[in-house]
């Protein structure tokens, strides 16, 4: 009687189906970490965003007149790129030029929650969809989040 050596085509499926769901959980692993890497670069921006408009600022006593298109022309911004979410962000005088604030338009669930908890040392206050996140983590479950990091 012959004996054959190889695999059963039990086998087989079985080794594919086992590497199919590695490969799943990776391409998952993979997405997480870009997504992470992703808000950390855009949390630095947006600090570096808020000491250029301090030092550009401050010597005037106010921040009245902040806007993107200035921030560009004077040099402290190099394009009008949103560090994250959607193109309409914007940077804005408030309280009669006592501070400014950096608002991020149409952040997802996971983006406007990562904001919200993160700890950012040189906003006064960071509000979430018009609420303090001090108050509530006020995120929506659609892309339709607004943060703003406030500075006064």
């Amino acid at each position: 009687m012959n004996q054959e050596s190889g695999r059963s085509l039990m086998e087989i499926i079985g080794v594919l189906a086992i590497a199919g769901i590695m490969s799943a959980s990776a391409i998952s692993i993979y997405n997480v970490i870009k997504n992470n890497q992703a808000r950390k670069i855009a949390s630095m921006e947006i600090e570096q965003i808020a000491k250029n408009v301090k030092l550009l600022m401050e010597l005037r006593g106010d921040y009245t007149g902040v806007s993107i298109q200035y921030l560009i022309s004077s040099g402290a911004l190099k394009s009008d790129k949103a560090p994250i979410g959607d193109e309409g962000w914007s940077v804005e005088a408030i309280n009669n030029g006592k501070g400014f604030s950096i608002n991020l338009t149409n952040l997802s669930s996971g983006e406007c929650q990562y904001f919200a908890t993160a700890k950012q040392n040189w906003a006064t206050k960071i509000i979430i969809n018009g609420l303090e996140t001090d108050i509530d983590i006020n995120c929506f479950s659609t892309k339709t989040n607004k943060v703003s990091f406030t500075v006064e």
